[in-house]
C-alpha cells in the first residue's frame, strides 16, 4: 500500500538540524515554535507555547523512553549496523540492517549476524513485499539491558557526530522501548512543564514504542505497541465533555489515542498493537491538534496531520516553516498546528 499526502515541498539539506539545540547555545525549550490554526501562521518561541492554549485544554504525551538501538555487527557481507526496531510478542525482534548509512536489502532467512557477545539469526522478512527489515532471534533474552550495554543511539547521515543517550530522551521518558525518540516532546523542558500545570493546562499520559522512522517514501507505518491508561481516557472524555481540547504532543500520541475510540465516538482503555493509519479516509475523532516537529517531504506522517488539520493548513504551515528557515528533524523546530 502505498500513501501520498496532499502537502508538497522541498527540503534543502541546509535546513537539517545537525546536532541538539543545547550544541547550538540553546535551551531545549527554545527553538522556534510554528503555530498554524486555520489561516493563521504565528512564528514564536516553543517556550510561549502556553500563549496558544487554555485552561482545560489536554496535552497527551508519550511516555516512551529510547533505547540504544544501534549495535554494530559483522555479516557475511562485511560490517553492518544493526537497527533493533519493534520487540515482538514471542521474543523475537524486527531488525533492520544497515551500511554506510542505507539499508542492506541482500539478506537471507537463517544468515546470521556477529554482535558483540552473541549471534543475530535473520528468521524471514518482516513484510511479505520487502527484506528491507527483518523478524529475527536477537542474541539474548533481555534485549534492553544488552542494549544499555552494547548499543548507541539511531542516527542517520544528516546527524553531525554521535551523541549521548540523554540527548534523545524526552522530559516524559519513563517505559523504555522506542528505537527512535519520540522527538515531538523534546522541546519542552521541567520548567515549561510546570508553568502549563499552572496556567492550567492539563497533562495526561500514554505509550507508543516507535520504530524505525527510515520508511520509504509512502510506506504506511509499521504496526506499533501502544497503551492508553484507564485514566487517561477518563480525562479525555471528561476534557471534551467540558469544551477544551485534546493536543497530542507527537504523531505517536495521535496514533494512540485515535487507536482507542470506541465506536460511539469516546475512548477507552486499550493496549496493544495498533495498524492505524490516519488520512483522508480516517480523518481524526478525538484530537483537535498536535505538537510536532517537521516532518520530510512525502513521510506518511504528512498524512496524519493533515488528517487532524486539514491538507491546506499543513501546507501553509510548512510554506510558511521553509520560507522563515525553520529546522528538520528530531533536534530541529517545532509546530503546534490547531484545528
Amino acid at each position: 500500500m502505498t500513501l501520498q499526502p496532499h502537502t508538497r515541498f522541498v527540503l534543502p539539506d541546509s535546513l537539517n538540524a545537525t546536532e541538539p539545540p543545547e550544541a547550538r547555545g540553546l535551551s531545549r525549550d527554545q527553538v522556534k515554535l510554528l503555530v498554524a490554526e486555520g489561516s493563521t501562521v504565528t512564528h514564536t518561541r516553543f517556550d510561549r507555547i502556553g500563549e496558544h492554549l487554555r485552561p482545560g485544554d489536554l496535552l497527551l504525551v508519550n511516555t516512551s523512553g529510547t533505547l540504544p538501538a544501534a549495535v554494530d555487527g559483522k555479516w557475511i557481507r562485511g560490517a553492518v549496523v544493526v537497527h533493533f526496531s519493534t520487540a515482538l510478542d514471542d521474543g523475537n525482534w524486527v531488525v533492520e540492517l544497515r551500511s554506510d548509512g542505507a539499508p542492506m536489502l541482500g539478506g537471507t532467512a537463517g544468515d546470521q549476524v556477529e554482535l558483540p557477545r552473541g549471534l543475530l539469526t535473520l528468521m524471514a522478512p518482516y513484510q511479505p513485499e520487502s527484506n528491507r527489515l527483518w523478524r529475527a532471534k536477537p542474541p539474548v533474552t533481555d534485549m534492553v539491558g544488552y542494549l544499555h550495554r552494547h548499543g548507541r543511539p539511531i542516527t542517520y547521515s544528516y546527524v553531525s557526530r554521535r551523541w549521548p543517550l540523554a540527548s534523545y530522551q524526552t522530559v516524559f521518558a519513563r517505559d523504555p522501548g522506542s528505537a527512535e525518540m519520540p522527538s515531538a516532546a523534546r522541546p519542552f523542558s521541567f520548567e515549561l512543564v510546570s508553568h502549563l500545570a499552572a496556567q492550567g493546562v492539563l497533562i495526561a499520559p500514554i505509550t507508543l514504542h516507535c520504530g524505525v522512522s527510515s520508511l520509504e517514501s509512502h510506506e504506511p507505518p509499521l504496526p506499533e505497541r501502544y497503551d492508553v491508561p484507564e485514566h487517561t481516557a477518563r480525562l479525555v472524555n471528561w476534557v471534551k465533555g467540558n469544551g477544551g481540547r485534546i493536543v497530542a504532543v507527537g504523531t505517536t500520541a495521535v496514533r494512540a489515542i485515535e487507536s482507542a475510540v470506541a465506536a460511539d465516538g469516546s475512548v477507552v482503555a486499550a493496549r496493544g498493537w495498533t495498524d492505524l493509519v490516519l488520512g483522508p479516509d480516517h480523518p481524526a475523532a478525538v484530537v483537535d491538534g498536535l505538537v510536532t516537529g517537521m516532518h520530510a517531504p512525502e513521510a506518511s506522517h504528512l498524512l496524519l496531520l493533515e488528517a487532524v488539520a486539514g491538507g491546506g493548513t499543513v501546507q501553509q504551515a510548512y510554506d510558511a516553516a521553509l520560507h522563515e528557515r525553520y529546522l528538520w528533524h528530531e533536534f530541529g523546530d517545532s509546530c503546534l498546528v490547531l484545528r
